[in-house]
C-alpha cells in the first residue's frame, strides 16, 4: 500500500514542479518574443535608429558640456552600448517595455498570460509607432515608459513586490532625467492624480508617497547627473529658445519686433525682414538670425526678454497661440524616421567613433534613406480609433463593468496625453513626433480593457 502511494505521488510532484517551470519558460520565450518584434526595424535598418539629435546625446559625457536639449544622463546610458554598436541601449528599452506591460497586464487580472502580452504586442509593433521608438537611440520611448511606471506606483503599489516598486521608481526617475519634456510631463500628471478626485469614475485611492518620491528623485536627478557628468550643476538647458521658437512660428516675435524696432538693445532689430515663419528653421538653420546672434546661448538672455515683453503686451494672443498649439500637438501624432536631417549625428559619429561609422553608413536609414510615412495609413486611423474607444470605456465604465484599475489606467493616460500637449506643444512648438511617443499607449490600454472585458464574461458565463 505504501508503495502504491508513493508511485502515485510521484507524477502529482512532478506536475506540481513542472508547473511553474513551464510558466517560467513561456514567459521567456513570450518576452524573448516581444523585445525581437520591439527591435524589428531596428535589426531592419541594420544599425539602431538614430535623429538628430542623437549625437548631442551620446557626445555629452564625452565632452563634459550641457547641449541644449540633450540630456547628459542619457548619453551617458548610449556611451554604455558603444563596445556593442549601440545594441545593448536599444535591447535595454525594448526589454523594459516588455516588463512594463507584462506588470500592468498583471495588476490588471491578466497575470501569467504570457501569450497575451505577446499577442498585444504584436499588434502594438504592426499598429503603433512602438518599434520606431524602441530601436531608436532616442529617450522618446522613456516616455511611453515613464506613464506606466507613474501609473503602477500610484494605483497598483500594494500589488507591486519590492523590487518591482524600486524598479518603477527608477524607470520614473531616469525617465525624467534623460528629457526635460518628461520632467514637466511627470509633475504635471502627479499634479492631476493628486488633485482630480473624480466621483463617477470610483477610482482606487492614489497612494502617492511613492510616486512623488519617484518625480522628486528625477527632478532632483536632472541637476545631480549633469554636476556629476559634465561639472554644471544645472537643468538640461534650451527651454528659452524652444519657446522662442513656437512665438516665432505663431507670429508673436515679428510682431514684438514691428513694434518696437529700430531699438538699439534689441538685436534681432537688424534681422526683422530675415524672422522665419518656422520654429525649426529658426532652431536649426544655419543661416538663421538666431546663429548671426551668437547662438542660442548668447542669444538666450534677449530671447527671455522678448518673451516677457510679449506676454505683457500681448496676453490674449499668447493664451489663444498657447491653447491652439496645444490641440494640435493632442491630435498630431505621424510615426517619423529622420533620413534628410541627421547630419549632426553623422559628425558625431565620424569624429567620435569612427569604428562604428562604416556600419552607421551602410544602414538603410542612411543609405536608402527609407520613408516611413506608408505606415500612417494604418498608425494615424489606429491611433484615432483607439482614443475613441478608450473615451468612450471611460464614459460608460459601469456598463462596461470596467475595474477601478482599469479606470485609473485610463485616466492616467489621457492626464499624461494632455499635459504632454500642452508641455511640447506650448513650450516647444507641436510635432507629430512629441504625441506618436505616447499614442502608442492607447491601443495597449484599449487591449488591456477589452482583454479584461473578455475575461470577465467568459468566467460569468
Amino acid at each position: 500500500m505504501t508503495n502504491v502511494q508513493a508511485v502515485d505521488r510521484q507524477p502529482l510532484a512532478g506536475k506540481r514542479l513542472s508547473g511553474p517551470r513551464g510558466a517560467v519558460v513561456a514567459w521567456v520565450a513570450a518576452g524573448a518574443a516581444m523585445i525581437a518584434l520591439m527591435l524589428v526595424p531596428a535589426v531592419w535598418n541594420g544599425f539602431p535608429l538614430v535623429f538628430p539629435d542623437t549625437g548631442g546625446y551620446f557626445t555629452a559625457p564625452m565632452l563634459r558640456e550641457l547641449a541644449n536639449g540633450r540630456s547628459a544622463m542619457y548619453g551617458l546610458f548610449l556611451d554604455a552600448g558603444i563596445p556593442l554598436a549601440f545594441w545593448p541601449c536599444v535591447v535595454a528599452q525594448a526589454a523594459l517595455m516588455a516588463w512594463l506591460f507584462a506588470v500592468t497586464l498583471r495588476v490588471n487580472g491578466l497575470g501569467g498570460r504570457p501569450w497575451l502580452a505577446l499577442g498585444i504586442v504584436a499588434l502594438l509593433s504592426l499598429a503603433t509607432s512602438l518599434p520606431w521608438f524602441a530601436g531608436q537611440l532616442m529617450p522618446d520611448i522613456l516616455f511611453a515608459a515613464l506613464v506606466l511606471a507613474l501609473y503602477l506606483l500610484a494605483y497598483a503599489d500594494a500589488q507591486l513586490t519590492a523590487w518591482e516598486r524600486w524598479l518603477s521608481g527608477v524607470v520614473a526617475a531616469f525617465a525624467m532625467a534623460s528629457h526635460m519634456a518628461a520632467l514637466g510631463m511627470a509633475i504635471a500628471v502627479l499634479a492631476a492624480l493628486a488633485l482630480t478626485h473624480v466621483a463617477w469614475l470610483a477610482l482606487p485611492r492614489a497612494r502617492m508617497t511613492f510616486a512623488a518620491g519617484a518625480v522628486a528623485a528625477g527632478v532632483l536627478l536632472c541637476p545631480l547627473s549633469n554636476v556629476i557628468l559634465t561639472g554644471q550643476f544645472a537643468f538640461t538647458p534650451g527651454g528659452a529658445s524652444f519657446l522662442f521658437g513656437r512665438l516665432v512660428e505663431d507670429g508673436i516675435v515679428s510682431r514684438y519686433i514691428a513694434d518696437h524696432c529700430p531699438d538699439e538693445t534689441l538685436q534681432l532689430c537688424q534681422y526683422k525682414s530675415e524672422i522665419q515663419e518656422d520654429a525649426d528653421s529658426w532652431l536649426w538653420w544655419g543661416g538663421s538670425p538666431l546663429y548671426k546672434m551668437g547662438g542660442w546661448e548668447a542669444y538666450e538672455p534677449e530671447a527671455k526678454r522678448i518673451i516677457a515683453g510679449t506676454l505683457a503686451e500681448y496676453p490674449v494672443t499668447h493664451a489663444i497661440t498657447a491653447v491652439n498649439a496645444a490641440i494640435s500637438q493632442f491630435m498630431s501624432f505621424e510615426t517619423e524616421v529622420g533620413v534628410d536631417d541627421n547630419q549632426p549625428t553623422y559628425a558625431a559619429l565620424e569624429e567620435f567613433l569612427p569604428r562604428l561609422y562604416p556600419e552607421f553608413l551602410a544602414a538603410r536609414q542612411q543609405a536608402d534613406r527609407f520613408d516611413v510615412s506608408p505606415l500612417n495609413m494604418l498608425h494615424v486611423p489606429v491611433g484615432y480609433l483607439s482614443l475613441a474607444a478608450l473615451a468612450l470605456a471611460m464614459l460608460f465604465h459601469r456598463r462596461l463593468g470596467l475595474t477601478p484599475e482599469a479606470r485609473a489606467l485610463g485616466l492616467t493616460l489621457f492626464a499624461a496625453l494632455a499635459a504632454n500637449a500642452v508641455v511640447c506643444g506650448v513650450f516647444s512648438h507641436p510635432v507629430d513626433r512629441y504625441q506618436s511617443r505616447l499614442v502608442l499607449l492607447v491601443p495597449f490600454v484599449v487591449a488591456v480593457l477589452a482583454a479584461r472585458w473578455v475575461t470577465a464574461r467568459t468566467r460569468t458565463s
